[in-house]
């Protein structure tokens, strides 16, 4: 399979799908690498493009921990670290906090979830069917995502919107 014009043809198509903004993410990454943190208005928005029904749980947050969480990540070298600092934020699962790292590093982080793990497993990347992610998981999708964006020329962040927009379009019946 031309894994760069898989990638070329659904991000065309992802525009397509109930996917989260690019445009929303990168916005949010210049504020966040500006600021060096995150506000917890910020978090919900991002919560809130990611899954609007749990985004209520990011108010829960106290302001002072979800710029320390957010500025703490900055400092962190490790992709699973990253990931477990944000998902000890009320309403931030991993899928979610991909995102916040995905708008952080567009080159090295993707928006993941089932659809895009669902399409590692359909390319051979990955084995089986996952419907919850934890830490260890992200870090699991991350090394075929950043193969294929070595392989394409394309960001990390792009061949995710990419997988997912590829499960939107394939997959026969219900997501869950």
């Amino acid at each position: 399979m031309d894994l760069t014009a898989l990638i070329d043809e659904y991000l065309d198509y992802y525009e397509q799908t109930q996917g989260v903004l690019p445009e929303r993410l990168a916005a949010f990454g210049d504020s966040y690498r500006e600021q060096g943190h995150l506000t917890r208005d910020q978090l919900y928005d991002i919560a809130y493009e990611s899954s609007t029904r749990s985004a209520y749980h990011v108010e829960k947050n106290p302001e002072s921990r979800c710029r320390e969480v957010t500025a703490n990540v900055l400092a962190v070298e490790g992709d699973f670290s990253k990931v477990q600092l944000l998902t000890g934020l009320s309403g931030f699962k991993t899928a979610t906090a991909s995102c916040v790292l995905a708008a952080l590093d567009p080159e090295r982080h993707a928006v993941v979830d089932t659809r895009v793990w669902a399409t590692l497993d359909r390319l051979d990347y990955l084995d089986g069917r996952k419907e919850t992610f934890d830490a260890a998981d992200y870090v699991t999708m991350l090394d075929p995502i950043r193969e294929i964006a070595a392989e394409t020329g394309y960001g990390a962040a792009e061949v995710g919107y990419a997988l997912f927009a590829y499960d939107d379009d394939v997959r026969e019946g219900t997501l869950h």
